[in-house]
């Protein structure tokens, strides 16, 4: 799913006017119906109170439709105009008007604190403050209606985006943004949903198809994508009856040192789960036994150094190498990497300490192939393209490193985002129960394991985070959050690959409900025992 830039979203408003021959007017009525509607089919008819805040802007006019519909449906409407500014948009004043025929409790004006309503904790507020063209920051008197929102503990439904919120820059220090439980988006996602600086403003979220013109929408290029089951299922390589091991890859995993021996077994296990046809672990000596009696598929090779590798040779040629779990920054190491990396010619995935050496001497930056994958977490992420102040320029910053070292950058965490160049993609899968020791290494070897049976590499990468993240979001039903391992995720793999190809059910656009998601799968289980 693409995620469009505000001015995207503009021209696709404008585009739209012009070929349905329909006016702005219209499209705002659409996308004050279509939340109506969403509200009208889960409250059916019930009399609680509604409080619609309502901008000055489109946003605010999108409200006054939605307060409109709910009016003459019998609902219990109170409607505000937030007066932050002078200048009123045209659609606004044309709903201001109609609302104003359909009651005669017009809409309030708020115009400083003094002006705040009481609103109970049973009762629900809609925020249509701000929309996606805020430009500046929020008057002091406005940041305090929406601590007022969260103070009062009513559900809080924002349209479009929370209010406060912009769409391509964070928002100011000590400013106040709307606190939503759920929100409302037109047509497409907004980045700042996936954020960890802005996610916290909306719980849950949901589009909703406004009918923007579908060949806009299909031809444009947008710099984020989202990706999802829908997205990924199309990288997916059937095998062929006649297929053997030969014909899916040799992976090598490179890494391990005394105390750290479980890195590599989980990402070998990643690997071979993955799909690799063969698989070969390059460790110490001390990890010999461990990686034999651990992962039996495989084969290990290892160097003269007993703690941690000194060497860095082989005789074979592999299809694919991850690099890094485990491997340690001991100087000996540091240099049998170096010597590595001059020689290699196979696709790299770059993990753990050996991003921790690429950060201590960074000209070796310039030995990596091109479209290596490079998998940081946070910190490793700051030691390669240093420190930021921001979730957007940490997005700047690495597309700037990706496009100039020519590779593709994984930023682990919630919503991981795979940075190829100047292009994002957003992942989908995933939950709090991955913040686990290991999780990382194994999703080093599913990476390697995809590039082995011939994906191309930024496919691999999004094909095995998104399948990662479902292995955890499948083990959910066994093991909570707080009880999984990065173990559950390798060995949750193939269920991951069988959910692929399951009846898809309704559209989920949040976060799940693990407690009811395990309830259901475990009534199932019984069923088939």
């Amino acid at each position: 799913m693409k995620i469009l830039s505000k001015e995207q979203i503009y021209e696709g408003d404008r585009l739209t006017a012009e070929r349905q021959n329909v006016s702005s007017t219209d499209l705002m009525e659409r996308a004050g119906t279509a939340i109506f509607n969403w509200m009208h089919m889960r409250m059916q008819g019930a009399q609680v109170p509604i409080h619609v805040f309502c901008g000055i802007g489109n946003n605010g006019g999108d409200g006054l439709v939605l307060a409109r519909h709910l009016i003459t449906h019998g609902y219990n409407v109170i409607t505000y105009i937030v007066n932050c500014g002078n200048g009123r948009s045209k659609d606004f004043l044309v709903n201001y008007d109609r609302i104003k025929n359909v009651t005669k409790d017009w809409p309030k004006l708020l115009t400083c604190k003094e002006d705040f309503p009481e609103i109970h904790v049973d009762d629900i507020i809609v925020d249509a403050v701000f929309g996606i063209g805020l430009n500046r920051a929020v008057d002091p008197w406005i940041q305090e209606l929406f601590v007022h929102f969260k103070s009062t503990g009513a559900f809080t439904l924002s349209i479009d985006i929370p209010s406060g919120l912009y769409t391509d820059k964070p928002i100011e220090p000590e400013s106040s943004a709307v606190m939503a439980n759920y929100t409302l988006s037109f047509q497409a996602p907004k980045l700042i949903f996936f954020l960890p600086e802005t996610a916290e403003h909306s719980t849950q979220w949901e589009v909703l198809d406004i009918g923007i013109d579908r060949d806009y929408l299909m031809s444009t290029e947008t710099e984020v994508e989202l990706i999802s089951k829908h997205e990924v299922l199309p990288f997916y390589k059937r095998r062929d009856k006649f297929s053997h091991k030969g014909d899916f890859g040799h992976g090598l995993i490179i890494g391990g040192s005394k105390g750290k021996m479980g890195a590599v077994v989980l990402a070998t296990k990643g690997m071979l789960s993955a799909g690799a046809g063969l698989a070969t672990a390059y460790i110490p000596e001390c990890g010999y036994t461990v990686l034999q009696t651990a992962v039996p598929e495989a084969m290990a090779l290892t160097d003269d150094g007993d703690d941690y590798i000194e060497d860095l040779e082989f005789e074979f040629e592999p299809t694919a190498i991850g690099i890094g779990v485990g491997l340690g920054t001991d100087p000996k190491t540091i240099t049998a990497f170096e010597h590595f990396l001059k020689l290699n010619k196979a696709p790299l995935v770059i993990d753990a300490d050996a991003l921790n050496i690429l950060s201590l001497s960074k000209k070796l930056l310039k030995l990596l192939p091109e479209g290596s994958i490079l998998t940081p977490h946070p910190k490793e992420l700051e030691r390669l393209i240093g420190q930021w102040d921001n979730d957007f320029e940490k997005l700047d910053k690495t597309s700037e490193f990706s496009s100039k070292h020519k590779v593709s950058v994984v930023i682990k965490g919630a919503n991981t985002i795979t940075v190829h160049g100047n292009k994002k993609y957003v992942n989908t899968s995933g939950n709090p129960g991955m913040a686990t020791g290991g999780a990382g290494d194994v999703l080093t070897g599913v990476i390697t394991g995809l590039i082995c049976q011939g994906y191309p590499p930024i496919e691999a990468t999004l094909f095995g985070v998104y399948l990662h993240g479902r292995s955890a979001d499948l083990a959910l039903e066994d093991y909570g959050y707080q009880s999984l391992l990065a173990s559950h995720i390798a060995d949750g793999l193939g269920e991951a690959f069988i959910d692929l190809f399951k009846q898809p059910e309704q559209e989920q656009q949040q976060e799940p409900e693990p407690e009811k998601e395990a309830q259901q799968r475990r009534k199932a289980k019984r069923a088939r025992r």
